[in-house]
């Protein structure tokens, strides 16, 4: 009796098949990779052309989303939208670009607060929280970051080459004031300030640090996450190339880190609806710091101006610490 034998697949048809897969797998990570390094030169390169910003991850719809994911956001370059309230003069400082600041002096001053914007922003949206700290007596520096405003340049690097900035801005103030010097700022000017502190042992007599993200990588995962995209390996992709293009290694940009060689006394703020940076970021980072500190939190504000909803708490806060330094 003769038993007919199963024919087997082809050798050849099995190699076809891995050999599909595995362009199929090379020609995914070379279109991620397309799309990160698009998407990092567009973040971190202002545009001079009138285009219209895109707007935050949560106001896009499904097709404007994928749109973005592609094509990369619309990011004019930040301007100044108004002008000082109280008398000011200007201060053109050379750090790594060169630096446009409003110097707002205080005829009795305890002290100067030099002021930090965030990402995508300039030094005019720190004017009322520049009035705030004039009224309880302080001189203010507010800073244009290089890619903003009045400072030269079309770039950033969400924190890292600001830091020198921050250490420019620093010196001078301290040179040509002779008074106490509080650092301030908001969101990636936290950051870079943070990184100041750490990197090139500024000694300031406090900071007041609002929103500081704990990594590069986490704030750019909370941006993938408010868009409903899968964070890996995009994110991390993303970060590489980030790093790439202004040479430096995004994944080594944590100011989770740089907390732990504060040492003078800090006012940290955090709105509890911040979509951006984790309720548990913040808490990483206050636990670094290792001088006296303060963490502050405002319930229903998000990663915005605190003085739209907590005008008073925050000026409350701000007067509290100021009079502790003091």
């Amino acid at each position: 009796m003769y038993v007919k034998s199963q024919k087997r697949a082809p050798k050849k048809s099995l190699r076809n098949i891995i050999k599909i897969l595995l362009w199929g797998l090379v020609s995914l990570f070379v279109l991620a990779n397309i799309i990160a390094y698009n998407q990092a030169y567009q973040l971190t390169h202002f545009t001079t052309q009138k285009v219209t910003k895109t707007a935050k991850p949560e106001q896009l719809s499904l097709a404007e989303k994928i749109k973005t994911l592609f094509t990369g956001v619309s990011n004019p370059r930040p301007a100044n939208q108004r002008q000082p309230d109280l008398p000011y003069t200007t201060v053109k400082l050379q750090s790594n670009k060169k630096l446009e600041c409003w110097f707002i002096k205080h005829p009795e001053a305890k002290g100067t607060v030099i002021m930090f914007h965030g990402y995508s922003a300039s030094k005019s949206g720190l004017i009322n929280k520049a009035n705030i700290f004039y009224q309880l007596g302080y001189n203010t520096m507010l800073v244009d970051f290089m890619g903003s405003g009045g400072s030269e340049g079309n770039e950033t690097t969400i924190g890292f080459a600001e830091a020198e900035e921050v250490k420019t801005v620093y010196q001078y103030v301290n040179q040509t004031e002779k008074k106490q010097i509080i650092l301030f700022g908001t969101s990636m000017g936290a950051v870079a300030t943070m990184k100041a502190l750490n990197a090139f042992k500024i000694n300031p007599a406090a900071i007041i640090i609002e929103c500081p993200y704990s990594s590069l990588l986490k704030t750019t995962q909370a941006r993938f996450k408010i868009l409903h995209i899968p964070t890996f390996p995009l994110a991390n992709i993303l970060v590489f190339w980030g790093g790439f293009q202004h040479h430096f290694n995004g994944f080594k940009l944590r100011p989770v880190d740089d907390a732990k060689g504060i040492k003078c006394p800090t006012l940290l703020l955090y709105g509890e609806k911040d979509n951006r940076v984790s309720r548990s970021e913040i808490n990483e980072i206050f636990n670094n710091l290792k001088g006296s500190k303060s963490l502050r939190t405002y319930p229903l504000a998000g990663h915005d101006n605190y003085l739209t909803q907590y005008k008073s708490e925050w000026t409350q806060d701000i007067s509290l610490f100021l009079k502790a330094v003091n």
